[in-house]
């Protein structure tokens, strides 16, 4: 059986949920961002380092008990070049 999971899949996600996380739900997600948008949803986003880690991060959005509303791989963030 082929393992479907590879290095190349880690990368930076994004995790959207409904409702805003009170800012003190920053730490316990791990170095990523989290940002209350306008339209009354949060956004997590930052590096995850394997499928494994996805998964521990989607247990954590559940255990607060805020709506999924999606999970998106998204590009890197562009590499800047010192002068």
């Amino acid at each position: 059986m082929k393992d479907i999971w590879t290095a190349t899949d880690a990368g930076r996600y994004e995790i959207r949920v409904k409702g805003h996380l009170d800012p003190r739900w920053t730490a316990w997600f791990d170095g990523l961002t989290v940002t209350a948008e306008n339209d009354g949803t949060t956004v997590i986003h930052g590096q995850v380092l394997d499928q494994a880690a996805l998964h521990g991060l989607l247990a954590k959005v559940r255990d607060i008990g805020l709506p999924l509303i999606s999970v998106t791989k998204t590009p890197p963030e562009p590499r800047t070049t010192a002068c």
